[in-house]
């Protein structure tokens, strides 16, 4: 069989890797978005790199737009094949998806008024709702656990990545000439902490592992580390210099999390509450999807709601759909919480923050996860003095803090127990994807010491297995 890496290859965005048989029979494993270097990313996103009408399968780890963003491009371009997730990957696309439709017809519309003006061609947007809606239909679920027979050369079993919710390790035995080989891709590796969802789980021995590797050169720093941090630049931000303490949050995952330590921290216990926002809609109907599907959940969370508590409520806390509710946020004089899309603060709500905050020496930008170096908050973690926001120009005089225990990849450490459950004398070769080169380098030096035969996946190069 052949392996094409056609994203994420040394670089962390676009999760995209094709599996030839010897059949003929093409099987794709995620098929996400490029994200995070503006116009690169968008040129890049409209060239799938294959032909969709020739794939079969679609194996999905997770929701993720960088993992599943292109899913109704694939569609579009004729793609009739099956799409196979865990349940709760399946109930987060159906938001996921629709809001990046939205995104697309909104770039393509802001774009389009510069054009028209300047007497240029019009673009059209990757795709629309329409594509979405016909994805629904190609989906097959099947729960973690569960060894599957998709026909007589594929065999998939999934087991918890603990990323996000829903998140999965894909677990093939592909048959050539009846001869099974075990193909395990990892998508993105979770933590190994008391946090919302489970813990990685072991995953049966593999010949090959398609290996995550975003942060194959870290460590993130302890809980007990973290949710001191976390307090300090709260009471410093809010109570001390009475400003705002800003947050680009991904929706899924990271603002579920920072929502249960903030509840845990108990900020809003005492006489000096505070107001939090969670302005994104994507994020409140994430959350509301986790709520219904707490078998994901890990026995921290479910020992924390056997005591009658909400981990994603408390006092003080708005969620905010609206964007005229979302707009007044920035009109309120008072020290506040606002957590919101994305990220990378490269589209979403957390602009409009941005821009109305960032120029304020009391208020505070807190970076929370990975940023794309080129991206807003790559820009500000890297601590850039002039940031341009709406193609207007902001000079930084709020501070800039992360935190980096809000990740939901694993670190090195976490990627080495993650693949401690294979014996290295059966696995014939790992490939490193979803990092940047530093990382993957890194992280190769350390399984060298144990593996066979470690690979830095190249982009585009064919790898027969």
């Amino acid at each position: 069989m052949k392996i094409q890496f056609l994203g994420a290859a040394q670089e962390v965005t676009g999760s995209k890797h094709l599996i030839t048989l010897k059949s003929g029979k093409q099987i794709l494993l995620d098929c996400g978005m490029f994200q995070g270097r503006g116009k690169e990313s968008a040129i890049r996103n409209r060239h799938l790199g294959f032909n969709p009408m020739e794939v079969t399968y679609l194996f999905l780890s997770h929701a993720h737009i960088d993992h599943s963003g292109l899913i109704p491009l694939m569609v579009k371009q004729g793609f009739k094949g099956k799409i196979i997730c865990t349940p709760a990957t399946y109930d987060l696309c159906r938001i996921m998806l629709a809001d990046s439709a939205h995104i697309q017809q909104s770039d393509a519309e802001y774009i389009n008024r510069k054009r028209e003006a300047e007497g240029k061609d019009l673009i059209k947007p990757l795709y629309n709702m329409d594509d979405v809606n016909r994805c629904w239909d190609l989906f097959q679920i099947i729960d973690y656990k569960k060894q599957t027979q998709i026909d007589e050369e594929v065999e998939v079993l999934f087991t918890d990545a603990g990323h996000i919710l829903g998140s999965a390790v894909v677990n093939l035995t592909l048959f050539e000439n009846h001869k099974p080989h075990r193909l395990t891709f990892s998508g993105d590796i979770g933590r190994y902490i008391n946090k919302i969802l489970k813990t990685p789980q072991a995953f049966p021995q593999a010949d090959t592992i398609i290996c995550e590797s975003t942060y194959g050169d870290r460590l993130h720093e302890s809980v007990k580390d973290a949710k001191e941090n976390l307090k300090v630049i709260v009471e410093e931000t809010c109570y001390e210099k009475r400003g705002k303490l800003i947050i680009p949050a991904f929706s899924i995952g990271k603002t579920q999390e920072l929502i249960f330590m903030l509840n845990k921290l108990g900020i809003n216990k005492g006489p000096n509450k505070i107001k939090v926002f969670v302005d994104s809609p994507l994020a409140i109907s994430a959350t509301e999807i986790m709520k219904d599907h707490i078998e994901c959940f890990g026995p921290a969370t479910i020992k924390f709601m056997q005591k009658g508590a909400d981990p994603f409520g408390f006092d003080q806390l708005y969620y905010v759909r609206e964007a005229e509710y979302s707009k007044l946020i920035n009109e309120i004089d008072e020290p506040c919480i606002i957590i919101s899309a994305s990220g990378m603060a490269d589209a979403g709500r957390i602009k409009h923050h941005l821009a109305n905050g960032i120029t304020d020496e009391k208020n505070t930008v807190l970076i929370i996860g990975y940023s794309e170096p080129s991206s807003l908050s790559g820009r500000l973690q890297r601590g850039a003095e002039e940031v341009r926001i709406f193609g207007q120009h902001y000079p930084v005089k709020a501070k800039v803090s992360s935190i980096d225990f809000f990740s939901a990849h694993a670190d090195y450490n976490e990627i080495l127990r993650f693949l401690s459950c294979q014996d290295p004398t059966e696995v014939s070769q790992i490939f490193l994807v979803h990092g940047d080169i530093e990382s993957q380098t890194h992280l190769k030096q350390m399984l060298d010491q144990k593996y066979n035969k470690v690979d830095i996946a190249e982009p585009k190069e064919d790898y027969f297995i």
